[in-house]
């Protein structure tokens, strides 16, 4: 049975943002935002803090494990440069009886073969 992929881009997992958390680069800001959001999903923190840039990347990093991500929506991807990149979404989530969602304007920068978050606000 193949599973649909958590960012919801109808891909399976395997294709998808499962083969950037097997150490695949992230062909474009977009893909890294959809595995990063991916990876929150399954609580993959080692992910997450590695496909951060070093200079804005925290120490460590912990997850409210009472807080389950919903869904995606990717509004907007954009290239801000030969190597930089935008990425605006939304991410809702549930925790017990609570909904909500976070809106963020995310930027990432090439590096290498793949991408890297860089930083996000947001809005």
């Amino acid at each position: 049975m193949f599973e649909p992929c958590d960012c919801g881009s109808g891909a399976t997992y395997i294709t998808c943002c499962g083969r950037l958390h097997a150490g695949a680069p992230a062909p474009d800001a977009e893909a890294l935002m959809r595995s990063r959001y991916s990876a929150f999903r399954r609580a993959d923190v080692a992910y997450l803090l590695k496909s951060w840039a070093a200079e804005t990347r925290p120490a460590s990093l912990s997850l409210d494990p009472a807080q389950e991500w919903t869904g995606l929506k990717i509004h907007r991807h954009r290239l801000t440069g030969p190597d930089t990149a935008i990425v605006k979404f939304t991410a809702r989530w549930r925790s017990g009886q609570r909904t909500g969602g976070l809106t963020e304007t995310s930027r990432f920068r090439r590096d290498g073969a793949g991408w890297v978050y860089v930083d996000g606000s947001a809005g």
